[in-house]
């Protein structure tokens, strides 16, 4: 077992010239409420999750995006519901969000 149980990943680019990024959906403040919430919860920590700023996760305009391992499953996400719903489903209770599932276009 790696250091971390869950390893999320959060898309906080912001790409030059006007570009469909994810930190123009907020994703920096959706990073910051996330760390917190589960900092809340006692979920986080050496063997719990963390949480983490990623550089371009290259998908930007599908964003925003977030990736969580080690099942390398890619998220979508519009407010704190959709948010709380990856907390408490996916990383406390294992169960993948399939509505909130990246989709290609």
């Amino acid at each position: 077992m790696g250091y971390f149980s869950h390893h999320v990943f959060f898309c906080t680019n912001q790409r030059d010239g006007g570009d469909q990024c994810c930190n123009q959906c907020g994703a920096q403040a959706a990073r910051d409420y996330v760390k917190q919430r589960c900092k809340g919860l006692g979920i986080s920590g050496e063997g719990k999750i963390r949480v983490n700023s990623a550089g371009c996760l290259d998908r930007c305009e599908l964003g925003p995006v977030i990736v969580v391992y080690p099942e390398a499953v890619w998220y979508t996400y519009v407010d704190h519901e959709d948010l709380d719903e990856i907390i408490d489903c996916h990383l406390i209770n294992g169960q993948v969000v399939e509505r909130l599932l990246l989709q290609p276009q």
